[in-house]
């Protein structure tokens, strides 16, 4: 027996209500399981499908059962009882266990098992019956088995009781013996002669046998054939109706309008189902697409966001620029207004010179011409004293020596006056360039304003670009946050979708037990 890991004693509970539905192939691999079996196994869906049955057997369960399950199974009948499973855990839980062969045209390709939650009279008794079974295959002694899921024992009383016990057929097979003797006996007692009455009455007898049977156990075996296939999900029956009045045609119109009430019921889920399919399929695609987009738009904002940083980088070098640069213009206007005051200082020092230049060359020509008296009258003084003779050589001596002084005074005078003629050009040419400096420095001043302004307003703009950028960012930021608010939605309709599917795939998988013509068309 496969090993099947822990084992806890711990009884699991099952819901009220719930069924567990599973079906096996030919080797009693699991091909579908349905969401109770899977939670009441404790495994995924992923670690049943594939494995062997077994998976989930429990060690107390007798191998009695299971040979009796197998027995009855290819035997074509279906088996129920009372079956203890193992979850993963190791823990147990009871099921009243319903298990059918699954046939197509006539053949057994698998079994369907349904399970419901028992009583619990009847999980006391059967865990009684199978601790007894158990210490009986210990002994070597089995006394106790099972027959088609019923309890079976091997007793000379529990054998008489089952043959006082006869079926159906048993039971007509009795009767149809018992007249024949029943008319002898009447036909002696009456002192007639037994024997014709003995042919009379067995002849009665099988006719009255083979009536029953055709009218009554043969319809019989007949119902519990179609029944056993409904059961197997075989949906594919015809001929079911029999025309017939009686309880027995009754029966069998029932078990027909079971056969196409089931295959409509069928036929709307599968075509359900394949809608679901249908539109999971659609919504997956339109998903997938907008997953696609709402990737790219994140990565558009991603780059759009790192763009808007560069952006806001260069916005704030250009207003620290600009503030930089009215600093600067406010310096050079600042240096501009003392050029514009030293040059008109300069200029009216100039004016203040050229006048005192002009003071001396009038004090100059004054000197020039007390130089020139002085020179006539030292003529004159000089001519005196050649006239005094010898008295006035001494006075004709100083006349000389003033007439050589106002000479070169005179000289001098005209010196001086072409030097300060010349002094007051240079200062005429220093004034007008002094002039012309002002005049530029003025311009340069205006246009350093002008540029100060200038600056200014482009300061003024950087701000209100980077503030303007700021709520760009902010609202970029915020279009990224909901993108990848999308992105997650998406993520979980996807993961909707998904389950969808396999919903819908859990439920194609149940319906696929049952066969219709549809099915079978497919």
């Amino acid at each position: 027996m496969r090993k099947t890991g822990p084992i806890t004693q711990r009884e699991y509970m099952l819901e009220d209500g719930a069924t567990l539905v599973s079906s096996t192939d030919l080797k009693s691999r699991i091909t579908y399981c349905n969401p109770a079996f899977v939670a009441a196994s404790g495994y995924a869906r992923e670690e049943l499908v594939g494995q062997p049955h077994n998976l989930i057997r429990h060690p107390d369960m007798p191998a009695e059962a299971f040979r009796d399950m197998w027995a009855t199974l290819q035997s074509g009948q279906p088996w129920t009882a009372l079956v203890k499973n193992r979850r993963k855990s190791g823990d147990h839980y009871w099921v009243r266990a319903n298990v059918t062969p699954v046939l197509e045209n006539g053949h057994v390709v698998g079994y369907m098992s349904v399970r419901t939650k028992p009583g619990r009279d009847e999980v006391a008794a059967a865990e009684a019956l199978y601790a007894r079974m158990r210490e009986e295959a210990a002994a070597g002694r089995i006394v106790t088995t099972l027959h088609a899921g019923e309890l079976l024992v091997r007793t000379p009383a529990a054998r008489l009781a089952r043959l006082l016990r006869p079926g159906h057929a048993a039971q007509v097979a009795a009767a149809a013996a018992a007249a024949p003797l029943a008319v002898s006996g009447a036909a002696v007692v009456a002192g007639a002669s037994w024997l014709p009455m003995l042919g009379a009455g067995i002849v009665a007898a099988a006719l009255a046998a083979w009536s029953l049977r055709a009218l009554a156990i043969a319809p019989l075996g007949r119902a519990t054939e179609v029944a056993n296939r409904l059961a197997a999900g075989d949906l594919l029956q015809r001929d079911i109706a029999v025309p017939r009045s009686d309880e027995i045609g009754r029966l069998m119109r029932g078990l027909a309008q079971l056969n196409v009430n089931l295959q409509a019921i069928v036929g709307d889920v599968r075509r359900e189902v394949e809608g679901v399919h249908t539109a999971a399929r659609e919504i997956a695609g339109g998903n997938h697409d907008l997953s696609s987009r709402t990737e790219s738009q994140a990565s558009n904002l991603q780059q759009t966001a790192a763009a808007l940083e560069q952006i806001t980088a260069s916005i704030r070098q250009n207003a620290e620029a600009a503030r930089t640069a009215a600093e600067f213009a406010q310096q050079a206007s600042a240096v501009a207004r003392r050029g514009e005051s030293a040059a008109e200082d300069a200029t009216r020092r100039m004016d203040e010179i050229r006048h005192s230049s002009g003071r001396i060359v009038e004090i100059i020509g004054v000197i020039d011409g007390i130089s020139f008296q002085t020179n006539i009258l030292a003529l004159n003084a000089a001519v005196e004293a050649a006239r005094a003779g010898e008295a006035g050589r001494g006075f004709a001596v100083v006349a000389a020596e003033v007439r050589q002084l106002a000479q070169r005074t005179s000289t001098a005078a005209r010196e001086i006056k072409a030097l300060i003629a010349a002094s007051a050009e240079q200062i005429d040419a220093g004034a007008q360039l002094v002039a012309g400096t002002g005049s530029t420095v003025q311009q340069t001043l205006e246009a350093v304003e002008r540029v100060t302004q200038l600056v200014s307003d482009i300061s003024m703009a950087s701000g209100q670009q980077s503030t303007g950028v700021v709520e760009v960012n902010a609202a970029v930021a915020k279009l990224d946050a909901l993108t990848q608010q999308n992105a997650a939605m998406v993520e979980e309709l996807a993961a909707t979708s998904s389950a969808l599917s396999g919903q819908a795939d859990v439920v194609s998988e149940a319906v696929r037990i049952f066969r219709t013509q549809a099915s079978a068309a497919a």
